[in-house]
């Protein structure tokens, strides 16, 4: 078993559907704290930023019942959302995190080198924990993110409307980008938010979508080996 940390740490957005799809899923939790914590043991360094979820519906659907909400209201909710979900990330990695959890994406390039867990969160309005991810990896120097939510793969359209979308299992930019709406909201249902998208594409970033509700095919993909997900990368 390695000990010595890779150079390059792998980003991991943990949607908030996963950590919060109704109450707080701590099966889920538990899983991925284990696992993120093996991988650890055998070398690997993370970034983990996370998501929203139903927590920041609840209190954006909440808010609207009652007055009418600007964007930038919408993605305050959504971003306090990400950053308590944050905070429950870090918990249950104290004793392998930095002890702070990252809302800028610059400042993360400031931690320790040798930091073996970073947990991030949403920063201001205007942009999703997607493009947080791309812009931390950007900093860093990493190479690889990893797109954790509640989906199998990147589809050719929505497989909930369209019978005939079909499963992409790898995929390019210019290509995935096509798929995708021009611009982002608060509220957009996408695989990737269309910003980091682009972003991703100029930095030449390999994302992988994964449901995040088989852990195995996380670890397999973190293990180099053949798994279940989309792959994005030029």
């Amino acid at each position: 078993m390695s000990t010595d940390l890779d150079a390059s740490p792998i980003i991991i957005s943990v949607g908030g559907s996963l950590i919060v799809p109704d109450a707080i899923d701590t099966d889920f939790l538990t899983h991925f704290t284990t696992l993120i914590k093996t991988e650890v043991e055998r070398g690997k360094r993370f970034v983990l930023i996370s998501g929203g979820g139903k927590l920041a519906r609840r209190y954006q659907d909440a808010a609207s019942s009652v007055t009418e909400l600007t964007p930038e209201d919408l993605d305050w909710l959504g971003l306090h959302a990400t950053r308590l979900n944050g905070h429950l990330l870090r918990t249950l990695f104290r004793e392998v995190a930095y002890p702070v959890m990252m809302t800028n994406p610059d400042e993360v390039s400031d931690t320790p080198p040798d930091t073996k867990i970073i947990v991030a969160a949403g920063y201001r309005p205007g942009a999703s924990t997607d493009l947080r991810a791309v812009q931390i990896a950007k900093n860093i120097g990493a190479q690889k993110v990893v797109n954790l939510s509640n989906i199998d793969y990147v589809y050719t359209d929505d497989p909930r409307k369209n019978p005939n979308a079909q499963k992409i299992e790898e995929i390019n930019w210019p290509e995935f980008r096509k798929l995708l709406p021009e611009d982002w909201d608060p509220g957009l249902s996408s695989p990737f938010d269309p910003i980091a998208a682009r972003e991703a594409e100029t930095h030449q970033l390999e994302v992988a979508v994964i449901n995040g509700a088989h852990l195995d095919r996380l670890e397999a993909y973190l293990e180099d080996k053949p798994f279940e997900g989309t792959v994005i990368k030029d």
